[in-house]
């Protein structure tokens, strides 16, 4: 796993049991973001997505983090391979995550005599993300961020508008393996990805499934993932998305 120095803004790669404590960003992907070989060149560096990075690293370094993992920096897409590992382990790397921060770009809260007022929070974009879904669910706890990276509030303590949002229940966090695969289906079925394969890969640590990634095969790796969640559960709900 590499991970980013909130500090130093130097990546390092760990292994199995020396893995550090480390936050991590949930974010919708946008056209500048800051690739691996961008941030080890030292390129890339007057667009929104590098100011992402420095503003997460601050935030993660504010809140005592000293490692973040950040997927458009901390994966070498270049390589099949990593990129491959990185899909199918991903889930737990949210899941391992001290703290999810869940960073909302178009989200600005409405000022107001009392506290801020954020009456565009379930209407993000960001509820809408095939990716963002087992970001969602998979961590310990998740903090949302406003664009200028204030505070919104916790999972926990916006589950009420997170539900209206997305239509999972609040315990599924914690209660996950409780849920039928139809009704995690459910809760993917309107999201988008920008590539049709990721509509499978995303949703591979949601079931606890690991396949290999054929980007180009297309639709086939719906398929692929249906074929593998039959070979773990007996659960014939998953054909109601035959």
């Amino acid at each position: 796993m590499r991970l980013l120095n909130t500090e130093t803004l130097k990546l390092q790669d760990f292994f199995d049991e020396g893995i550090p404590s480390y936050a991590i960003l949930s974010h919708r992907w946008e056209s500048d973001e800051v690739s691996y070989q961008d941030l080890e060149a030292g390129k890339n560096k007057d667009g929104a997505g590098y100011r992402k990075i420095l503003r997460c690293c601050a935030k993660a370094l504010d809140d005592g983090h000293d490692w973040v993992w950040i997927d458009t920096c901390c994966i070498d897409k270049k390589s099949s391979a990593e990129l491959s590992e990185a899909i199918n382990t991903m889930f737990n790397w949210y899941q391992s995550a001290t703290l999810c921060y869940a960073y909302l770009s178009d989200v600005e809260p409405i000022v107001t005599e009392g506290p801020l007022s954020y009456p565009t929070f379930k209407d993000s974009l960001w509820f809408t993300r095939g990716w963002t879904l087992q970001e969602l669910i998979s961590p310990t706890e998740v903090l949302f961020l406003d664009r200028n990276w204030s505070e919104i509030g916790t999972r926990t303590s916006l589950a009420n508008e997170i539900t209206a949002a997305t239509g999972i229940p609040g315990n599924a966090y914690k209660t996950l393996d409780s849920f039928s695969v139809a009704q995690k289906m459910s809760w993917a079925s309107k999201r988008k990805t920008s590539r049709v394969e990721d509509i499978a890969y995303s949703l591979l640590g949601l079931f606890d499934v690991n396949m290999p990634m054929l980007y180009g095969e297309g639709k086939r790796a719906f398929i692929r993932l249906q074929e593998e969640i039959i070979k773990r559960s007996d659960d014939e709900s998953i054909f109601v998305w035959s």
